[in-house]
């Protein structure tokens, strides 16, 4: 058993709903909505790239308001696992867990990513 290594790919199923997207579009039309997805998808990436800076450096303070965000804009782009992951960390950070954060941490990059990636997949097509 000595030298075996067995190498874990987690795989999170992403749940997403549509419909806020479909709203948008339906309220402003084509052109003015895929500016305003474009922009909150930006603005999602930006809150993302700021969390991981803060974590890198071990700076929690205002950790839990920034995940607070990011829980709130994913929730009105129909991303339903990036929002509760979101919600998943801020809980562990409000508990002290050290070792939960950094378990929740790692699941939120795999599913921000996937997330991301999966809507600007979508907007290309649409």
């Amino acid at each position: 058993m000595l030298g075996k290594v067995t190498v874990l790919r987690p795989k999170d199923r992403l749940r997403q709903n549509a419909e806020p997207v479909a709203a948008i579009y339906r309220d402003l039309g084509t052109a003015q909505a895929e500016q305003v997805v474009t922009r909150a998808l930006g603005e999602l990436a930006l809150t993302m790239s700021s969390l991981a800076t803060q974590v890198r450096a071990r700076d929690l303070h205002d950790l839990g308001r920034q995940l607070r965000r990011l829980q709130r804009m994913s929730e009105q782009l129909g991303m339903i696992s990036l929002g509760q992951v979101a919600g998943d960390l801020r809980l562990c950070l409000d508990q002290g867990d050290s070792t939960a954060f950094s378990a929740v941490w790692a699941r939120l990059l795999r599913v921000a990513e996937r997330s991301l990636v999966v809507d600007k997949d979508l907007l290309e097509t649409s």
